[in-house]
């Protein structure tokens, strides 16, 4: 290869041939195989060894070897020189006199003490100062005497000091609080008698003719006592507080007029897209706000209005998506709409109808602030409504500072004896409260069995499943996804028995549930209303029984009485008559007749 031709690559390639190489000036040329310096062994050691011999050195052998007859020398102490243990003076034992013999100090030869003798606190009081003498024995501040008694000094007030009433209240904890029941002054309502509506149709209350229609065909023929009551108000544009027992209706009582009342305000205008709601729905829980959806969409889809669900738990890209394409009534719980909110996601501005369900639940701790911050952002005077079980003083924050001269309504003659529920309390042994549930749950209706925990929720659900029962779990650790599928299939039938926390206690809008279980028992009245709710709707009959300890006794009637609720208390074994009748099937003496 030439010495500067370049290769085809466009880069100069290395010629290797020593004739080739380059000349390097300065000096003499080493190659690779000559030495590039002095080896290690050319160059002079720093020292030897064998130089180290003129230095003294020592050696062991020098010195002389010690001998262990040298030892004899030197002193040492002897043991033999020691006295032998008997020939030591010891102290005899026997040389001391018996204890009989010793002088002893007996106690009658010491004089006795007289008290008297002595100076002592227990001297008569005369004879020593008194503290609590009359005060016109002492001495007074600048040598004044305050004559009379103690008592009869008039005495100032007592600036410097507060007063017991006045004192600040010491703050019980929050796991005290949580075990507190209280019962809330009811507000003052419109009593609506059921005689007075039973002739009512929707069409008298102001719906127009697709919405009776669609609730026609939603089973509401014609309006329960709720309904007929609150309609005129809220198609009239007035606030309103509406109290109603689980199942008499409120979902349709608030839901037609609100759709009848969005309606006539978007009358003549042009539907656009992406437009912002007018009217807000809020309730507590996902599944709440699904049921309202359920019920509420057929009779907004009649007038073409568009309803969309907003809550946690699931993605937020299908709910932004249709706030983008446009609708106008808002379904949701207050996190994810709150969350949408501040994202810029979700305009409140033109909100001029706000419902809450479950108004009471709402006022409660980690629901108030979240609703409040809402509601501020709607539209300056709009109309608020408020719905409920148990509707009291409770929801006063919302009350005064969002609603105008509420209208307030509530069904006359709503008690036990009216209603459709049976109460029962059974007082078993904790030992046998699995075979008791397996008896109660082996039945064909649907059965609803609530828990405290969402542990025992699903160690119920697989204990039924042993049992050979269809059960399914619904509590907080599913994800919303299966909590769907699992009150959907409740709902067909495919499973019969749905064992639930709280959760459930507000969300659960099935119809034909006719035995709730209370497995665990609830610790505030209304929980017991909201849970005994889910059966004997819309008029059918349900039962509700409960399970305590005998040592809960005295609480449970507590608490049904703060309920207004009068239910036996029965002792109950495995295998009782008593378990098969609760059950609806026959008991044992039926068979056996």
């Amino acid at each position: 290869m030439p010495k500067n031709k370049k290769p085809a690559g466009g880069r100069p390639a290395q010629n290797f041939d020593p004739r080739y190489a380059k000349k390097k000036t300065g000096g003499p040329f080493r190659g690779n195989d000559g030495p590039r310096g002095p080896r290690r062994e050319d160059r002079p050691a720093r020292f030897t060894r064998d130089e180290r011999a003129d230095r003294p050195r020592f050696e062991r052998d020098d010195r002389p070897r010690r001998s262990t007859d040298e030892r004899a020398e030197r002193p040492r102490y002897s043991r033999d020189d020691r006295p032998a243990r008997e020939e030591r003076p010891r102290y005899g034992r026997d040389e001391r006199p018996a204890r009989a013999e010793r002088p002893r100090f007996e106690r009658d030869d010491r004089p006795r003490r007289d008290a008297g003798d002595r100076p002592g606190f227990d001297r008569p009081r005369v004879d020593r100062p008194r503290f609590d003498r009359a005060r016109f024995d002492r001495p007074s501040v600048d040598g004044r005497r305050v004559d009379g008694h103690r008592v009869e000094r008039p005495r100032g007030e007592r600036t410097w000091q507060e007063r017991r009433e006045e004192r600040p209240v010491a703050q019980r904890s929050r796991a005290q609080e949580q075990h507190i029941d209280v019962v809330h002054e009811r507000l003052e309502a419109q009593a609506v008698q059921a005689e007075a509506v039973a002739e009512t149709t929707f069409a008298d209350l102001g719906f127009g003719d697709n919405i009776v229609r669609a609730l026609a065909a939603l089973g509401a023929e014609r309006p329960f006592p709720i309904q007929a009551s609150t309609a005129p108000s809220i198609i009239a544009g007035r606030d309103v507080l509406a109290r109603g027992r689980t199942g008499s209706g409120k979902t349709i009582a608030f839901g037609a007029p609100l759709v009848e009342r969005v309606l006539r305000s978007k009358a003549g205008t042009k539907r656009e897209f992406g437009r912002a709601p007018v009217a807000l729905i809020m309730a507590p829980t996902r599944e709440l706000a699904l049921q309202i959806d359920r019920t509420i969409q057929p009779i907004a889809r009649s007038v073409g209005l568009f309803t969309t669900q907003i809550y946690g738990g699931v993605p937020q890209a299908r709910q932004v998506g249709a706030l983008k394409k446009g609708v106008d009534i808002v379904i949701g719980t207050p996190g994810r709409i709150g969350d949408l909110q501040r994202q810029g996601k979700l305009d409140l501005s033109r909100i001029a109808i706000s419902v809450l369900d479950e108004a009471d639940h709402m006022c409660e701790l980690g629901f108030l602030e979240p609703v409040q911050e809402i509601l501020r952002l709607t539209a300056e005077g709009g109309q608020k409504l408020l719905f409920s079980a148990t509707l009291d003083r409770e929801v006063a924050a919302l009350v005064d500072e969002f609603l105008v001269d509420p209208q307030v309504y509530e069904v006359a003659g709503e008690t036990q004896e009216t209603g459709t529920i049976d109460h029962r309390v059974l007082v078993i042994d904790h030992r046998s409260k699995a075979e008791i549930l397996d008896a109660l749950v082996d039945r064909d209706g649907k059965t609803l069995v609530f828990t405290r925990t969402r542990a025992y929720a699903e160690m119920l659900a697989e204990q039924f499943d042993d049992a050979g029962i269809d059960a399914i779990a619904l509590h907080g650790d599913l994800n919303q996804a299966k909590r769907t599928r699992n009150i959907e299939r409740f709902s067909k039938g495919r499973a019969r028995v749905l064992v639930a926390t709280d959760v459930a206690a507000r969300g659960i809008h099935v119809d034909d549930i006719d035995l709730v279980i209370q497995a665990d028992a609830p610790d505030e009245y209304k929980t017991y209303l909201h849970r005994s709710g889910r059966t004997g709707r819309a008029g059918r009959e349900g039962r509700v029984v409960t399970l305590i300890p005998r040592q809960r006794r005295r609480r449970m009637a507590e608490m049904l009485g703060r309920a207004e609720i009068d239910a036996p208390f029965d002792e109950v074994r495995p295998g009782d008559d008593l378990l098969d009748e609760l059950a609806g099937g026959p008991t044992l003496s039926e068979l056996t007749a």
